[in-house]
């Protein structure tokens, strides 16, 4: 088994880390709190339902998903709210979607676009390659991915559908279930108004032209195993969190891809020192931070650290919380995290750094 460090901090090198206070939901419990480099939690927002994914506004409210009833027979990233909590844990904005799943972002013109479930046709369904035969959900059907955009109304003004993609050109990977095509876990806006999309069972990462709604740029390698968290950094790179799992690798361990669009080459990597002491086969992300560091959430494990260009570990830090699971026993999952320095928009002077 590799090696796990205890809860709380276990690395903190202070003149080779980012300053800054980290926002952490863990998963399927009703809390986000801020921490600050020594661990201490510093901010609390009590949630009334389960929190799945969280991150500041640069107002400094709390967007996140938050799980409900309802839906899809589907688990894995299922959600179904998201809501806007201001410093004092009101809610100030809500849309409710009983299948939005995974991942939901607030665009800069005040918009919000999330990714949501509906069934394929009998005709899409009938075009899904791969998986693990007789594996559909369990209401028999195929369910698809949806790419909406809401404005604060929540009338929908833009969407896009995975049955506008060639679904024969992608088949899901043989140990997967089909009871989806082709489970996105991330809707990344870039800065020119496009889409970047990671869609899991398939191993593969898009980039939507907005205004065409053609595939401009996707990059398939089963060697991602699931991968997470895709976006595009400032030097037009795109860094990933390559979970490995179900790939051809002969020991399944995690990585962090940086990798050049133009040819598809990875130009930067992590992996553990010893490789398998870094693994989560599901969830888990990554943020590329100022100081060139980055950070990584190794969300199975709950763990989260920051690593240098080099690949040494100068911040780490283990969620505390645990819950039951009917498989698993305890878990402490995180979906993702991210990092926030004492003078960024998001908390601007609200807490102070020590």
């Amino acid at each position: 088994m590799p090696f796990k460090p205890p809860v709380g901090i276990s690395v903190y090198k202070k003149t080779k880390s980012l300053k800054g206070f980290t926002l952490v939901v863990p998963l399927r419990q009703n809390k986000a709190f801020l921490i600050d480099m020594e661990g201490n939690e510093v901010h609390l927002w009590k949630l009334n339902e389960p929190g799945y994914h969280g991150m500041l506004l640069p107002s400094g409210n709390l967007f996140i998903t938050q799980q409900q009833k309802g839906g899809a027979p589907l688990i894995a990233g299922k959600a179904g709210i998201i809501r806007e909590y201001d410093w004092k844990e009101k809610v100030i904005w809500e849309h409710r979607d009983e299948n939005q799943h995974h991942d939901a972002r607030r665009l800069k013109n005040g918009n919000t676009i999330y990714i949501a479930w509906e069934i394929l046709s009998k005709k899409d369904q009938k075009r899904v390659r791969g998986g693990v035969p007789n594996s559909e959900a369990p209401d028999g059907q195929i369910y698809g991915d949806v790419i909406r955009e809401i404005d604060p109304n929540g009338t929908i003004v833009w969407e896009w559908r995975i049955s506008e993609m060639e679904i024969e050109k992608y088949p899901i990977m043989p140990l997967f279930h089909r009871a989806e095509f082709a489970h996105a876990n991330t809707v990344a806006p870039l800065p020119n108004g496009d889409i970047m999309v990671s869609f899991r069972v398939i191993n593969t990462i898009i980039i939507i032209d907005k205004k065409t709604r053609k595939i401009k740029w996707e990059m398939r390698d089963d060697y991602f195993g699931g991968q997470h968290d895709c976006q595009m950094l400032p030097n037009k790179n795109v860094l990933l969190f390559a979970n490995g799992h179900l790939s051809p690798l002969e020991h399944p361990h995690s990585k962090i891809l940086e990798i050049n669009p133009r040819n598809k080459k990875r130009v930067w990597e992590y992996v553990a020192e010893r490789g398998m002491d870094f693994f989560s086969p599901h969830i888990s992300g990554v943020q590329r931070l100022t100081n060139g560091n980055t950070l990584i959430c190794e969300g199975g494990f709950g763990r989260l650290f920051e690593v240098t260009k080099e690949g040494e570990i100068v911040w780490e830090y283990s969620n505390p919380y645990h819950q039951p699971h009917p498989i698993l026993g305890k878990i402490n999952w995180v979906f993702r995290a991210y990092r926030y320095s004492a003078s960024s928009d998001e908390i601007r002077r609200r807490l102070r750094q020590k």
